[in-house]
């Protein structure tokens, strides 16, 4: 049965490039797309969410405070943060907050598998 993944991003080609990724890893999911955190928020409100790819740096709501309110109503729905935001405190930032892991832009096919194939398996 496919997963439902959530992908949050305020760039409409990050989260094509994020969804052709996710197909030609094959990994069986069916995507809800969301421009900002605020959307992404009401979207995982809306329930049935398996699995969050976030980006960090977004308009009305960053990915940092949509992982915090997306705790709030789920601890457990793994949350993995897409990002140029790849220093050390960044990462430790993410991960306190409540995301699972992390994975740095520009990615490879490979490294994008290699994260998400514990959370999608």
């Amino acid at each position: 049965m496919p997963k439902n993944v959530l992908v949050v991003d305020d760039s409409a080609m990050m989260r094509k490039i994020v969804i052709k990724n996710l197909k030609e890893a094959g990994f069986d999911v069916n995507v809800v797309e969301a421009s900002d955190g605020l959307e992404g928020v009401e979207k995982f409100k809306g329930g049935g969410i398996n699995c969050v790819l976030s980006d960090w740096n977004m308009p009305n709501m960053d990915g940092l405070s949509m992982v915090k309110a997306i705790r709030a109503i789920d601890k457990a729905v793994p949350i993995i943060m897409i990002t140029t935001e790849g220093s050390a405190d960044k990462v430790k930032e993410a991960v306190l907050a409540g995301a699972n892991n992390y994975l740095a832009k520009p990615f490879t096919p490979d490294r994008f598998k290699e994260k998400l194939a514990k959370h999608l398996a």
